[in-house]
């Protein structure tokens, strides 16, 4: 009888552990969530941008990486496929510099005439006190961190994504140091689940504080960032011997901004540095050099006239593809001189010498308002000369490159993160359509916008041309 119970037990756990293996195998295919998790687009014309175009060829994801790329690739039976006749993989595009999932602060249009971002603007009240030297650390919070402020409803992260985007590096607002940018990935239910690499740049303006305090002018300005930078060298130095022999020293006192910046330093954490004018990028490579800072310029609209100093002395450049215009509404009657002419007239050749010169650049969108401005900034510059495929690279391998990614992203490789875009022609093409986006291994199909909808769009972006970097004298602190 005992033998007969232990078989009938053993036959209970065996038909229960048989019926519990399709779940398994069901979460594995699929994931907690219910998606997929393994993919194939067979059948499509690949560009893995790090390697030759394959015209039929399949990309194989598998847990939100790329698992294998070729002509003869070996498809998964678990994996789903989509077609790919007729359609073309890239891998996903990068947008070098955003706001993108930014909490918008109360009186931005203010707090942009504050720090120097717009023209005929009237600056508010200062609140709080006046800065009266850089022992108050004015303008300077580069403990702020974009990751730890992303917000996952912000609109546009959907409107970037259905255009082809897949990452994003994401830069706080504000202020001299105004804190550190991240990178991310454009899907995720959490701001955790969008961030790729939360220090990837360190913010610098050249903005000061106006008339109210220090720093009052340009000069000032970068008289105070060299003030930072070399403070955060003792501070790391004296920490350092502070720690290593305490009955020796002195303790040093404590300073959150030097503290955070030394700390970059030690990561080789890149620094963002406004240069829009040939003045200003001669001027921002001089200061990467003296203050010896892995630098990135941004900005980068006159580098026609600076190309070869760029490309000998290696520095990159994010290009704003805010073109300058003559603004919105402007005075009819105003003079516009022959540099500012030509400097419009100029600015969207940029990349074309750029790749001529043998620099290396990403684009970025500036605060444009929508992917469709990008598109039209970006046929300016191909019009201008760029080939397409520099400007593939420019918003893939190059961006991520610049950005300290390209073990991870901007190609379609074995092992690299699945952000891949399919389209149905080429990606520059105005008549191409994004058919499928893959962020981290997540599938976006794509559908077209009612008509309803692409009229308010119309009418969302009219005219996005304002100050900024795309203006010449103003970029990056306004004066020569």
């Amino acid at each position: 009888m005992r033998a007969k119970w232990k078989h009938l037990r053993a036959l209970a756990v065996l038909l229960a552990a048989s019926a519990t293996v399709p779940v398994f195998l069901a979460r594995a295919v699929r994931g907690e969530g219910g998606e997929p998790r393994f993919f194939a687009i067979a059948n499509a014309r690949i560009v893995p941008v790090s390697g030759a175009v394959i015209e039929n060829g399949t990309v194989v994801v598998a847990k939100g990486l790329i698992q294998s790329v070729g002509a003869h690739v070996t498809v998964p039976p678990e994996a789903w496929v989509i077609d790919g006749k007729g359609l073309t993989v890239y891998p996903g595009l990068i947008d070098a510099g955003t706001d993108l999932g930014m909490p918008k602060e109360e009186g931005t249009e203010e707090s942009a005439a504050a720090t120097g971002r717009g023209r005929g603007r009237r600056r508010p009240a200062v609140s709080g006190p006046i800065s009266m030297g850089p022992e108050d650390r004015p303008s300077t919070t580069p403990w702020r961190v974009a990751a730890d402020e992303l917000k996952v409803a912000d609109k546009r992260i959907e409107s970037w994504r259905n255009a082809g985007f897949t990452t994003a590096l994401s830069v706080p607002d504000g202020g001299i140091f105004s804190g550190q940018a991240s990178l991310i990935d454009l899907a995720g239910e959490r701001p955790g689940d969008m961030v790729v690499k939360p220090l990837a740049a360190v913010a610098l303006s050249f903005k000061g504080s106006g008339f109210y305090g220090f720093p009052s002018s340009l000069m000032g300005t970068i008289a105070y960032i060299r003030q930072v930078i070399d403070d955060a060298a003792w501070y790391e130095q004296a920490a350092a011997a502070y720690e290593a022999s305490q009955n020796k020293y002195q303790r040093p006192t404590y300073d959150r901004a030097e503290m955070v910046v030394g700390e970059a330093h030690l990561r080789k954490e890149i620094v963002l540095l406004p240069a829009n004018n040939s003045v200003q990028i001669l001027r921002g490579m001089q200061l990467a050099n003296e203050w010896n800072i892995p630098a990135v310029l941004y900005g980068g609209q006159q580098g026609y006239a600076v190309a070869e100093p760029l490309a000998s002395k290696r520095v990159p450049v994010l290009v704003s593809l805010k073109w300058p215009t003559r603004g919105k509404d402007p005075d009819p009657d105003a003079e516009q001189t022959l540099r500012e002419l030509r400097f419009r007239d100029r600015a969207p050749g940029t990349p074309a010498a750029l790749v001529k010169a043998g620099a290396k650049f990403a684009f970025y969108s500036d605060g444009l308002p929508g992917p469709k401005e990008i598109w039209k900034a970006v046929k300016k510059a191909l019009d201008a000369g760029l080939a397409p495929d520099a400007a593939l690279r420019a918003f893939t391998l190059d961006a991520a490159s610049i950005l300290g990614v390209s073990d991870r992203l901007g190609s379609i490789e074995p092992g690299k993160i699945a952000n891949l875009v399919v389209t149905d022609g080429d990606i520059f093409n105005e008549k191409t359509k994004v058919k499928h986006v893959f962020v981290d291994g997540r599938w976006f199909e794509i559908h077209e916008a009612p008509p309803s909808e692409k009229k308010d769009d119309k009418k969302e972006a009219a005219d996005p041309t304002d100050d900024d970097a795309s203006s010449f004298e103003e970029a990056a602190g306004g004066s020569r």
